[in-house]
């Protein structure tokens, strides 16, 4: 049984972590393979190469919007389909990420924590909590 009093603090702290990721992630792009250099690689897997554009703008926005509390649920959603194309694109490598060309179990498991804060929403701290019915938050310890 899940307790209820810790919910919101676990919330949080995905939501932050997934947050910093996706930043990572958006910044690898731009300042260690260069804006260039990630639309060659879309380009060479067979994704069309202005898609790297908006991978980049979804991971970034989307990254700061989960930090700071933006929309959590509709952030979270909006990410998955970014993580079905990494899942996609490292499908024929096998199973683990250490394989040659990275495996699928990083964007999978990528995939199912975006859809776990879908669940569990915005946590404590969000700048916007998501629309809904308000609850109370309940006191730690």
């Amino acid at each position: 049984m899940s307790d209820p009093r810790s919910a919101d603090y676990a919330a949080t702290l995905l939501r932050v972590s997934l947050g910093v990721m996706f930043l990572a992630h958006a910044g690898l792009k731009v300042f260690v393979f260069g804006i260039p250099g990630t639309v060659g690689f879309f380009q060479s897997i067979g994704y069309p190469g202005w898609l790297a554009h908006v991978v980049i703008a979804a991971e970034a926005l989307g990254g700061a919007a989960l930090i700071l509390g933006l929309w959590t649920r509709w952030v979270a959603l909006a990410l998955v389909p970014i993580m079905i194309g990494a899942t996609l694109q490292h499908l024929p490598n096998g199973w683990l990420f250490s394989a040659k060309g990275g495996g699928w179990e990083y964007p999978v498991f990528w995939t199912v924590t975006l859809l776990v804060q879908a669940l569990l929403g915005d946590g404590i701290a969000a700048l916007r909590p998501a629309a809904g019915p308000a609850r109370a938050r309940p006191a730690l310890g």
